[in-house]
């Protein structure tokens, strides 16, 4: 990936590249001040065209800033024409844990408890591609290239090889049914969506909202667009609910039906739905991972014929209803993940998670990977769901799946998530702080003693307690600080025996479970 760093206020192209097992600088850059190069035995660079080049000059010590942060490099001099600096595994190994998106090119590491977020500087590629220049992708074969420095590049999220990608490409155009869009309505299932009301409840209407004269022109759109695609065919149902618009990051629009009325008549379904952290828990010894994001999930499913008048929702323009199952129904997770265990079961905890829409593969081995994903695109051909191919990932050593990353290194916080809360302001609300606490309670696994750091907040959860003071804003910070430096938590392994650390009080206690390395924290309080 391609980002832009500066020195001594210049700016620098640097490609970082887990290809290459040392760090390089083009002569250039030593422009802009006085630096001492060494001079050291020749050594051997190849670089991407399969020619060896001779360096014998290397400079230590280098400053260079990224994001605010001064970083000090040893660098072998090389012209590069392309790039001012080349990272590879050499830096890379410096920074701990890093977790690495090859899919849309995100960089995420914690350095002296900041988190840092690089994404790739896609006009900085352009600008590259246009080059008549060869590309420099260095790769260090001299003695250089020691047993430690191959050991990090195993360890670290990293690009396949030639032949994995082939491997790979191969499957993924060999199920390339899987990723097309659906043609028609999805096949009548054993689990089509049925909407139980309670005993003696009459038809929902609700009268429909009023809409400015723009949004109408975009309802009008994503109506003909739903009708087209056979999602919704008009209606004469007694049920009516009202539509709102929400306006998606693209700044486009999504029409969603207000189903709150039909909702609170409607038996509940009480299927269970998967915990994420007991998810997390079956990860132990994975090395691959791919994750499949269904295409409008719930659209895959139909809904059962006597039903499809209890979807129904009126327009400034008309009267409508769903033949397939829609958003906002209260039912409608239980009946996915209903869905996705029974079409998965056979191979759930062994080397398959689904949560929703969300499938994620897990795998020891490279071949044991491409075998797991063709047992999954098999089940996805023979129930006719698709998936989208923008939002996967396929074959990573480290992963991001449901607000975490996960790797064989063990479990992270997301470190996007991690800054909204670092960002987020001094609470104002009630609702405000319950956002917060929301968001970082998600994590609380990986705070030691949560409860006991929280507990002035939740308190002003209670009514009519709500006054910000000194002890809220003490841990307020205080539980921003802990998510500045969160740890990596290890992933159990059930073969082995378990250690739990306990420290009660009279209205609190804390715990660890663990095994060489921190699996989770957990911590309660007790209401006197």
């Amino acid at each position: 990936m391609t980002v832009v760093g500066t020195v001594k206020r210049r700016k620098i192209c640097i490609l970082i590249d887990s290809g290459s097992t040392h760090n390089f600088l083009d002569p250039s850059v030593l422009s802009v001040g006085t630096y001492k190069v060494e001079s050291i035995p020749k050594q051997q660079v190849m670089v991407a065209n399969g020619d060896k080049i001779s360096l014998s000059e290397q400079l230590k010590n280098f400053q260079w800033q990224m994001h605010g942060v001064t970083f000090t490099t040893n660098v072998l001099m090389m012209p590069l024409e392309s790039y001012h600096m080349v990272l590879g595994v050499q830096w890379l190994s410096e920074l701990g844990i890093v977790n690495w998106d090859f899919k849309d090119l995100k960089m995420s590491f914690l350095l002296n408890n900041k988190p840092i977020l690089l994404i790739n500087e896609k006009h900085m590629d352009k600008a590259i591609r246009n080059s008549s220049t060869a590309l420099y992708l260095c790769f260090y074969t001299s003695k250089m290239h020691s047993q430690e420095s191959t050991s990090v590049l195993q360890n670290q999220a990293r690009e396949l090889s030639r032949k994995q990608q082939d491997e790979l490409n191969f499957l993924l155009q060999t199920y390339s049914e899987v990723f097309t869009e659906p043609k028609g309505l999805p096949p009548h299932r054993p689990f089509d969506h049925q909407i139980v009301l309670k005993e003696g409840t009459d038809p929902i209407n609700v009268k429909p909202y009023r809409y400015p004269a723009l949004q109408k022109a975009a309802i009008e759109k994503l109506i003909n667009e739903m009708k087209d695609a056979g999602i919704i065919r008009d209606s004469a149902s007694p049920f009516s609910s009202p539509i709102v618009l929400i306006k998606k990051k693209d700044g486009s629009w999504r029409l969603c039906v207000d189903y709150r009325n039909l909702n609170s008549e409607t038996v509940r379904d009480r299927f269970p739905i998967p915990i994420i952290e007991e998810l997390l828990d079956e990860l132990h010894g994975a090395v691959y991972f791919s994750k499949l994001d269904l295409r409008s999930g719930y659209w895959q499913v139909r809904m059962i014929e006597e039903d499809i008048k209890k979807t129904a929702f009126r327009t400034h323009e008309g009267h409508y209803e769903f033949l397939v199952m829609p958003f906002g129904l209260t039912n409608a997770p239980a009946t996915f993940q209903r869905l996705m265990n029974s079409i998965f079961k056979p191979h759930l905890r062994k080397f398959t998670l689904v949560f929703f829409d969300d499938i994620l593969i897990y795998s020891k081995t490279w071949y044991d990977h491409l075998h797991h994903l063709k047992i999954v695109f098999e089940l996805l051909v023979q129930n006719s769901l698709k998936v989208k191919r923008s939002k996967c990932d396929f074959a990573a050593q480290s992963i991001e799946y449901l607000g975490h990353y996960i790797s064989y290194n063990g479990v992270s916080t997301d470190p996007t998530k991690i800054q909204a809360i670092l960002k987020w302001p001094t609470p104002s609300s009630v609702k405000e702080l319950r956002g917060f606490l929301g968001l970082a309670g998600y994590y609380r696994r990986f705070i030691k003693d949560y409860c006991k750091i929280s507990r002035n907040l939740t308190d002003l959860l209670k009514k009519d307690a709500f006054k910000w003071n000194e002890q809220a804003e003490a841990s307020f910070s205080q539980l921003k600080h802990h998510l500045c430096n969160p740890p990596v938590l290890a992933l159990p392994d059930f073969t082995q025996p378990f250690i739990v650390e306990t420290d009660a009080s009279g209205v609190r206690s804390s715990n660890r479970l663990f095994q060489q390395r921190t699996i989770t924290e957990t911590s309660t309080t007790t209401n006197l």
